[in-house]
């Protein structure tokens, strides 16, 4: 049954605040993906706050309009059946998410993404972002490399502890 006028409306509005949320929008085509898989993506995502969607593409289209800083998005790319990714808080997990699940069903195939800029991005780039470690990784690999330098002062230091308390108690006796 196709959707009312009213529906479509709600359907632009919805996306374009997901879109004016996101910090990177991926688009995959899902071709031959069964709609349990799709469900289950659907939830795997949600775990990571990343919301997908199949939506129409001129809706979509639609809503890119309605956001000044993505009016002149490539939309050339927007064609076939595309399931679209968002989050608000993650650039890098929208095409981690869809790579995972890709990986036990390859039916899905990255399309490309949109940034909150309005730049489209090739399903390569999309995929050299989707092999970077996640942003809690990053953090943690960052914290321990400023601390590093700290670790070898304490370790230098520990080592030479026992040969300072010796030289101390030979210079009391």
């Amino acid at each position: 049954m196709p959707l009312t006028r009213e529906q479509k409306s709600q359907v632009v509005n919805e996306v374009s605040q997901l879109l004016g949320e996101s910090k990177m929008t991926v688009v995959a085509a899902y071709t031959g993906t069964p709609v349990k898989a799709m469900q289950a993506l659907r939830r795997q995502a949600r775990d990571n706050k990343t919301t997908v969607k199949v939506v129409k593409n001129r809706l979509v289209v639609q809503a890119l309009k309605q956001h000044d800083n993505l009016k002149d998005v490539d939309v050339s790319q927007l064609q076939g059946m595309l399931a679209y990714a968002f989050n608000p808080e993650d650039e890098v997990a929208p095409a981690q998410n869809l790579a995972a699940f890709a990986k036990t069903n390859p039916t899905l195939n990255f399309v490309g993404a949109i940034t909150p800029e309005g730049k489209w991005l090739s399903s390569d780039e999309v995929k050299s972002l989707a092999d970077l470690p996640s942003k809690p990784v990053l953090i943690a690999s960052v914290v321990s490399l400023l601390g590093s330098p700290i670790r070898s002062v304490v370790s230098s230091v520990n080592s030479q502890l026992p040969g300072i308390v010796s030289a101390l108690q030979a210079k009391t006796n």
